[in-house]
């Protein structure tokens, strides 16, 4: 086939509209933070359930502790702060800010208590309203400002997956939420949608806030290929494992198989077999696993081998966001930036956010319309065959904010589209998170690719 034109897919906008004001918006933010735990007690906020995760106390102050360190003791003269020490106990990994207390020592932190964290976090968040409540802030400023509220969102969503983790270790099983959301669901068939070869962008453009990860805007060559409709389902990955799946080698990366012997593992994360039948832990206790749901709590190397299974593979991160931008809504016009931004919010908005409550993958409800992506956002996090790697002409921002993503891009892969854990208006097609290939607690999953010819 000769080359084809290049197709020119347009940026986009945050996911959902957001309230006008950059106060509104902070203050909006970090209630929600606040009521994520609310339903936890001071004890369930203060475990560390493995070194993966963090107590909630520590999200809870961490969050705080980075607009106090990077907004109001760097820019405000004569700011004082709630309480020295603070700066060392909840600085993440930020090297150029100074000493750190040690990840997998946060669970020691009987000290500072709750009730004190809280404290701290309405103190910084007066000191915060009265800052953006008064003149224009500088653009560099409120720029720092608007990476705060999406770093903050992305702690909203790790508090909900590390809490989970946490209470699957209790032996009592006990529910985060008694409200459960499944209802019986008929099963969709998985259908093939195809994208011609050809030259596209992909990376963030335009006025709406993203990382720095997922600029600069730059063109990738696509060989023509194959997305399914929808995600792999619970159903779809009991088959898998009902043929043999996790006693095949021939299926498994050497890295992955490793991982299969040394850690047992026999199904997804959280899973169980009682009197015949799978059960899974969720945030609204034990249940039995939905066969209609999107798989979720697998790592890349489950998904890889999965794919193999199947006789289909992972899409890279470039088809997963071309394929999004061209067929992830029926009223796709992408030929203006305004039609690109509206298209993405209304695509994003119908997903199976955090705002829903449900905190667990949902069913697909009915058969998409014909050629077009379900599922693309929300639900759980899709695995690519893309390692996290710079875009071309990647430059990490200047100071201690440029430690937030670049100096993350070694021997981790990209996940797309955002999950039932996630912020509505935290996710857009450019996103791209990243974690380890054997990493189980997020709401992880897949949406199989095949090529071409």
């Amino acid at each position: 086939m000769g080359m084809k034109a290049e197709v020119k897919v347009q940026a986009q906008a945050p996911g959902a509209a957001l309230p006008e004001s950059q106060a509104e918006r902070f203050l909006a933010i970090r209630r929600m933070t606040r009521s994520l735990a609310a339903p936890l007690s001071a004890e369930d906020c203060a475990i560390q359930s493995m070194p993966d995760a963090s107590p909630v106390k520590w999200h809870l102050a961490h969050t705080t502790w980075f607009f106090e360190t990077f907004v109001l003791a760097a820019h405000l003269p004569g700011y004082q702060a709630f309480d020295p020490p603070f700066r060392v106990l909840f600085n993440s990994y930020y090297h150029s800010v100074g000493e750190r207390h040690p990840r997998l020592e946060r669970g020691m932190l009987t000290r500072p208590d709750l009730a004190q964290v809280l404290a701290y976090r309405a103190q910084v968040e007066q000191a915060m309203l009265d800052l953006l409540g008064g003149a224009a802030l500088p653009p560099e400023l409120a720029a720092i400002v608007e990476l705060g509220l999406h770093h903050e969102q992305q702690h909203q969503e790790l508090i909900l997956t590390d809490v989970k983790h946490l209470l699957s270790r209790n032996p009592l099983k006990p529910a985060y939420q008694d409200k459960w959301p499944l209802t019986p669901i008929h099963p969709c068939a998985r259908r093939w949608l195809g994208f011609a070869e050809g030259l596209y962008q992909i990376g963030h453009a335009g006025t709406g806030f993203c990382f720095d990860n997922e600029t600069p805007r730059h063109r990738v060559w696509l060989d023509a290929f194959e997305l399914a409709s929808h995600p792999v389902t619970h159903g779809d990955f009991i088959e898998f494992i009902e043929d043999g799946g996790y006693r095949r080698p021939e299926l498994w990366l050497s890295a992955g198989w490793d991982a299969v012997a040394a850690r047992g593992w026999q199904a997804p994360l959280y899973w169980t077999q009682q009197d015949g039948r799978w059960m899974v832990f969720t945030l609204h206790g034990e249940v039995p696993v939905d066969p209609h749901t999107p798989i979720c709590h697998v790592s890349f190397y489950e998904a890889e081998a999965f794919a193999r299974w199947a006789g289909a593979r992972l899409p890279t991160e470039a088809e997963w966001e071309v394929a999004v931008q061209l067929k992830a809504n029926p009223a796709a016009d992408l030929t203006s930036q305004s039609t690109a931004q509206a298209t993405t919010q209304s695509t994003t908005s119908r997903g199976n956010f955090l705002e829903s409550g449900a905190l667990h993958p949902l069913a697909l409800r009915e058969t998409p319309a014909e050629g077009m992506l379900a599922q693309a956002f929300g639900d759980v996090w899709e695995w690519t065959r893309s390692d996290y790697s710079p875009y071309p002409g990647f430059r990490c921002a200047p100071g201690a904010v440029g430690e937030y993503n670049g100096k993350f891009m070694s021997g981790q892969y990209v996940l797309r589209g955002g999950s039932c854990a996630t912020p509505t208006s935290h996710i857009r097609p450019s996103y791209r998170n990243f974690f380890p290939a054997d990493a189980r607690w997020q709401f992880s999953g897949l949406r199989l690719a095949r090529d071409v010819g």
